[in-house]
């Protein structure tokens, strides 16, 4: 049924261009400057889509859209969004140089000019497809005032790839409303090859490039039109493909091309055994992870919202099967029916510290082995024996909370800090019609990884304030300014300021 749709939408698309369309665009500058270090202070590159990332930048934005109509039976969207300008050069390299050998220091800094988004899309009664780099965030959580999603987030560069599954939530048939069901599938390709070439230390540990990404969700809701409503689903994600090259002491050990044939696209989807390395061979192929979601919604009286969620966190069948402890993302938020001085309201409580335990010992991993007892523990968040770890041009596909691989200056392509514990907050609203405010504050503390625990911990103490400014003489002009600052060893002691001003219209083409 929906392969039918989906091939009804294709061949009629050509006839949706044809009538008459309307178009929004875009246009900005965005300038950030400050901070003790060589990267932007959390908050400031933080669930942008990763175009916001070094110390000093300025930056020029135009993109140019066609936005898909859910609520009619065949529509159509499309877009791209072009990023490009100066930014500074950050120091990667060995930090410092084992065994006394000289140092191979290099600075990197994003591309002068990038694609940042380029897709198109459509849609027929309840189903869509989208191919191209759409950026998109979290399914099921607030990605403006959120700290991320554990799985989905919008902290990195979206890929390029193709998407389909299902329009917003549909009513499950003959429950009359009382059961709706949400969910996707895509196959996605980063094109980070060069960046993480151009990152990595070539001395320890491993370059995989060239990897696919398979993601999916499905999530169930009760009647959206009663007070109280539940929401629970799964996200699961799958690195797979890719060649991966080990270094030991600057030289290369091994090189291993694994499958991207169609048996390996069906194992990310449906997880099997059989990929090209030993642990794939004897366990799943590709690097599984994912998230069980659940949030409860209660609308108030007066129309507002008070919810309450968690994010329980899975790397392999033990934390699957919640074996895991209290890990994961723990949230409460308020959302204002109308805009006032408090439009929303989120408080969360993220906690990585369990990971079913500190030891992982699988006798089919060591061939001879007479011990036979098998402990499934060290999940290791984000990580994996044979991926750089679950990023995009460094920056996390999931939750920013666990620092990402940008800001390993020593090369270090893969999560250092995953074993975590911290609280996020976060309030926003309108002071006046023209003029809104956001704020927001963490606290986390790390102990490093599971494979390489750190003592002592390591703190940061990061807050944002941010003045939006819509002056209603001017429609279509936005001015956003930030204020941000980092105080800790974990990400040093930073303090930046951030300035975009852009400009949204719109215009049609074609006659009736």
């Amino acid at each position: 049924m929906i392969s039918k749709y989906l091939l009804t939408l294709v061949a009629m698309l050509p006839i949706a261009l044809a009538a008459q369309t309307q178009l929004d665009w875009e246009a900005g500058v965005t300038v950030n400057a400050g901070g003790d270090g060589q990267l932007a202070p959390y908050y400031i590159a933080s669930n942008r889509g990763g175009t916001v990332t070094q110390q000093y930048s300025t930056l020029f934005n135009a993109g140019i859209s066609h936005k898909m109509d859910t609520t009619t039976r065949l529509s159509w969207g499309a877009g791209v969004e072009l990023w490009g300008g100066w930014a500074s050069s950050a120091t990667y390299g060995l930090l410092p140089p084992p065994g006394g050998a000289s140092a191979a220091m290099h600075d990197e800094h994003p591309a002068r000019v990038w694609m940042q988004q380029a897709w198109l899309e459509g849609k027929y009664r309840g189903v869509f497809l989208t191919l191209g780099a759409k950026h998109s965030g979290s399914p099921l959580l607030n990605d403006r005032l959120s700290s991320g999603d554990l799985i989905h987030s919008g902290n990195a560069r979206p890929m390029v790839g193709a998407s389909a599954g299902f329009v917003n939530f549909q009513s499950v048939p003959f429950t009359r409303g009382w059961l709706q069901i949400r969910g996707e599938v895509g196959y996605f390709k980063p094109a980070d090859n060069k960046w993480l070439e151009n990152h990595y230390n070539y001395y320890n540990h491993l370059l995989t490039t060239g990897w696919w990404l398979n993601y999916k969700n499905i999530y169930f809701r009760s009647n959206p039109n009663k007070p109280f409503v539940v929401t629970l689903g799964l996200q699961a994600a799958c690195q797979f493909g890719g060649t991966t090259v080990t270094y030991s002491g600057g030289n290369e050990i091994e090189s291993v091309e694994q499958k991207a044939d169609a048996e390996a696209f069906f194992k990310s989807l449906i997880p099997m055994s059989g990929g090209t390395r030993k642990g794939d061979k004897a366990f799943f192929a590709g690097n599984h992870l994912g998230s069980w979601d659940l949030m409860l919604s209660y609308r108030l009286p007066v129309g507002s919202k008070v919810k309450a969620y968690y994010q329980s966190p899975w790397e392999d069948g033990s934390s699957l099967g919640k074996r895991n402890g209290f890990d994961g993302l723990w949230g409460l938020e308020y959302e204002s029916a109308t805009p006032s001085w408090l439009s929303g309201a989120v408080i969360e409580y993220i906690d990585m510290t369990n990971q079913c335990g500190p030891i992982h010992w699988a006798p089919a991993d060591h061939e001879g082995t007479t011990l036979t007892t098998k402990v499934t523990g060290m999940d290791d968040y984000y990580n994996n024996y044979a991926y750089n770890g679950y990023h995009n041009r460094g920056m996390s596909l999931g939750s920013p909370m666990l620092r990402s691989p940008l800001y390993n200056q020593d090369g270090h392509l893969r999560f250092d800090h995953n074993v975590v514990r911290g609280v996020h907050a976060a309030i926003a609203g309108h002071i006046t019609h023209e003029w809104q405010y956001r704020a927001m504050g963490s606290w986390r503390k790390s102990w490093g990884s599971m494979v390489q625990p750190i003592t002592p911990a390591l703190t940061a103490t990061s807050l944002m304030v941010e003045a939006v400014y819509k002056p209603a003489s001017v429609a279509g002009l936005q001015c956003t300014a930030q204020l941000a600052l980092d105080r800790g060893k974990l990400y040093g002691n930073n303090f930046g300021a951030l300035l975009a001003i852009t400009y949204h219209g719109n215009f049609t083409l074609g006659k009736r």
